[in-house]
């Protein structure tokens, strides 16, 4: 959710146009029905009180979602049974007896390639998913097929004609290689007598549409399928967990070109969190409870970790001290730091945006070589033209889904502003000697101009502390978008609009330091 956020924040910092962030819940299913029973309530009351939880767990981190649509409402069903008839008329469905291993978690027939034998709670012996180890039930049932066989040479091409279809590349060839193997047709019903919590097949009260095929069309019913969805559709983003990556990039792309529509643009995968090295499970009591992290390291505190440390190609470690340590150093060191030393009074009593020299530090077409003639050093002609050159280096990774590195490049760049800002000690330089002046001008003039390029990149992956800082910079929220980000204009003999400017008023502390655990782990909370 908070990578689907940050690209959406983001793309409206672009100002490309209107944008939209869908999330919500998947609430039909045997699963469901069963965990209600269990729990002595029904499956509406149920999906009432978890889809609740959801909604609150994402407001909480500052998800900018702006549609929420829960499987089980009138709009989606309607949009489901619409799609249903289009499979149908498109002679993509037919009725066919079907057996095999199902896995009610996953909501999956799974083949014997994927099993492995096991002994259950009682020693007797059983099957279970190699993946996730839960256990399998031989089913035959009388469903509906639709003929996911006959996409193979169609999904093909559109992955060899759209190279970027899936992104981290891994991801996108572990589907060709998936689309070498044998591809049988797919069971997109069950028997209504087995599963009631679900939306009746059209024209046949006894079957009920399988859970994935009603869950895929949320993407279509939050944008008016079957009416209007051609406003958006098919310029939609899926971001979506490594687990669910075949029902995501082979069977919705075949269910779409079936019923006569486009597959997705583009498809982002991410992997999964671990803790301490072992999966999150319920039995090893280890699942982290967000709220609890919110509680603890603050909204952007949580946000900036995981966007930072989260490599989408890959299982990622989670434990306490490693997010203690990183927004310590990065959020409360490093950048909270710069924004108090180049404001202090001390340096900066005046408390304005102050003016940039030419003289101390005037433009040079190739440093490398040259011999400074202002007060300038050639390492700072390196760091203002890294700086430089960070919005696009940002953009590009946004765009390749590589949060992870642009954040890694914005906290080089805020390195390399408090070496400079150290190396030149504007603290031992006396105001007074107007020559003296103008180059401690300059320097908290190009510090300052730094931190209001990481305030406004920073801005989708932890708002809050960006908008913070922008507003100690007097920076207003219409100079806020990407479009309008120029770095040190003055170096390139153009007017900066802030130089003058009252700065903002002080709020205190930009980040606040966090306290080191002193169990060394979160509370976990069992769900």
């Amino acid at each position: 959710a908070l990578l689907a956020d940050a690209l959406h924040r983001h793309r409206g910092l672009r100002d490309a146009g209107p944008g939209r962030l869908s999330t919500g819940t998947d609430e039909h299913g045997l699963k469901i029905q069963q965990a209600a029973a269990a729990a002595g309530t029904s499956p509406p009351e149920l999906c009432e009180r978890v889809s609740g939880l959801f909604h609150q767990a994402l407001t909480q981190a500052a998800v900018s979602f702006t549609d929420f649509t829960r499987t089980s409402e009138p709009r989606h069903q309607r949009a489901v049974r619409h799609f249903w008839g289009a499979l149908r008329d498109g002679g993509a469905l037919y009725k066919g007896s079907y057996e095999g291993w199902y896995c009610t978690p996953e909501e999956c027939f799974l083949p014997e390639s994927q099993l492995a034998e096991r002994r259950d709670a009682q020693g007797h012996p059983c099957k279970v998913s190699l993946e996730t180890g839960h256990q399998v039930h031989w089913t035959k049932e009388e469903n509906y097929m639709f003929r996911l066989s006959a996409f193979r040479d169609p999904l093909q091409k559109w992955l060899r004609d759209n190279p970027h279809a899936i992104s981290p590349d891994p991801f996108y060839q572990h589907v060709l290689r998936w689309l070498e193997e044998d591809l049988p047709d797919l069971s997109v019903s069950r028997e209504r007598s087995r599963l009631q919590w679900g939306i009746p097949v059209p024209s046949d009260s006894t079957q009920t549409i399988y859970v994935w095929v009603d869950a895929l069309v949320n993407y279509l019913s939050v944008v008016g399928y079957p009416e209007t969805h051609g406003e958006w559709w098919p310029a939609a983003h899926h971001v979506v967990g490594k687990d669910i990556l075949k029902f995501h990039a082979i069977y919705w792309p075949a269910l779409l070109m079936a019923a006569g529509l486009a597959p997705p643009e583009r498809i982002f995968v991410h992997s999964h969190w671990t803790v301490r090295g072992q999966k999150m499970s319920k039995s090893l009591g280890n699942v982290i409870d967000p709220f609890a992290c919110i509680g603890r390291y603050t909204v952007d505190g949580f946000r900036y970790f995981l966007l930072r440390q989260g490599v989408p190609e890959r299982d990622c470690d989670y434990y306490d001290e490693k997010v203690v340590k990183l927004v310590n150093s990065e959020l409360a060191d490093a950048l909270g730091g710069l924004l108090n030393r180049s404001t202090a009074l001390s340096i900066n009593p005046s408390n304005t945006y102050p003016c940039f020299s030419e003289s101390c530090f005037p433009k040079i077409l190739d440093y490398r070589g040259t011999k400074a003639v202002g007060r300038a050093s050639a390492e700072d002609y390196e760091f203002v033209a890294s700086v430089a050159s960070l919005p696009l280096q940002v953009a590009s990774y946004f765009e390749g889904f590589q949060i992870y590195k642009a954040l890694e490049c914005i906290a080089l760049c805020v390195r390399q502003t408090n070496s400079f800002f150290q190396r030149h000690r504007p603290w031992k330089l006396n105001r007074k000697d107007p020559a003296e002046k103008l180059w401690l001008d300059t320097i908290i003039h190009v510090t300052l101009e730094c931190l209001r390029v990481y305030g406004t990149l920073l801005q989708p992956v932890i708002p809050h502390t960006a908008d913070k800082l922008l507003s100690r910079l007097a920076v207003e929220p219409e100079e806020r978008g990407l479009s309008s980000l120029t770095f040190l204009p003055r170096y390139n003999g153009k007017p900066c609009p802030f130089e003058g400017r009252q700065l903002g008023p002080d709020t205190g502390i930009l980040f606040q330091r966090l306290e080191k655990s002193r169990q060394h782990q979160i509370e976990t909370k069992k769900i």
